[in-house]
Parts: structure tokens; C-alpha cells; sequence
């Protein structure tokens, strides 16, 4: 499952994340594997989302969402 397949509210723990460009840029705002996430917020048209993570709110498209690979809790 991805990050993008969680429903409002849902939390998960990141496995891994696929995409090299978003990786480096996830760990700077600290999603790691191993880490708790929960989604947040989906926009109106389904597209950003927010997750919480490491107590901070972040905002992501969906295309990069779906790099970010996960299990549910």
C-alpha cells in the first residue's frame, strides 16, 4: 500500500520510498522508514494531501505520495 491509498485519519508506518529525488527530501523533514504517519487532510479535488509525521504537518502531491510505501497499522 502508499501513502496516496490512505484513508482521512488512517496511520501507517513507512517502509520505504522509491523515488530518490523525494527520499532525500522526506528525510530533511523527517519521514523515515520506520516512522508513524497519519493523513491529515485531502484538498477538495483530492490532490495535495497532509500527513503528520515526526509532529509536524507536511503537505504532499499525490504523484509523490504514491513513492512513499507504507503499512497500515
Amino acid at each position: 500500500m502508499n501513502l496516496s491509498q490512505l484513508a482521512l485519519g488512517q496511520e501507517a508506518i513507512i517502509e520505504r520510498i522509491d523515488d530518490q529525488d523525494i527520499y532525500l527530501k522526506l528525510l530533511d523533514l523527517g519521514c523515515l522508514p520506520g516512522e508513524k504517519v497519519r493523513l491529515e487532510f485531502i484538498a477538495p479535488l483530492g490532490d495535495p494531501i497532509a500527513i503528520q509525521v515526526s509532529g509536524s504537518i507536511i503537505s504532499l502531491r499525490k504523484t509523490d505520495a504514491k513513492t512513499v510505501h507504507v503499512t497500515l497499522i
